[in-house]
């Protein structure tokens, strides 16, 4: 099994979407932190079951929110890097600006 790092801006990624969400319904952001935290479980366990997107993204979709996790599969010591979590509305390309 991979060991997962989520970057500090997918960090706040999270954050955001857990906060518009819990404005939306109380307790929707939690499902949402929930859904994200299953799917990375996933992601960890079967890194390679996940498309290469573009370069070497992967992108991982949500299974109820509109949300993909964008990562990066560091074979040689076994890391799973989530780079960004962007609502599927977004260019996928959006998350490189950060840089």
């Amino acid at each position: 099994m991979y060991k997962a790092i989520v970057l500090p801006l997918a960090e706040e990624d999270i954050r955001k979407a857990a906060l518009w969400y819990n404005n939306k319904q109380k307790g929707l952001g939690k499902r949402f932190v929930q859904e994200v935290r299953t799917k990375v479980l996933y992601i960890v366990k079967n890194p390679e079951a996940i498309a290469v997107r573009y370069n070497n993204t992967r992108c991982a979709v949500l299974n109820v929110f509109p949300f993909m996790i964008h990562f990066t599969v560091e074979k040689d010591s076994n890391l799973v890097v989530i780079a960004a979590v962007f609502h599927t509305s977004l260019h996928p390309h959006h998350w490189r600006r950060r840089s």
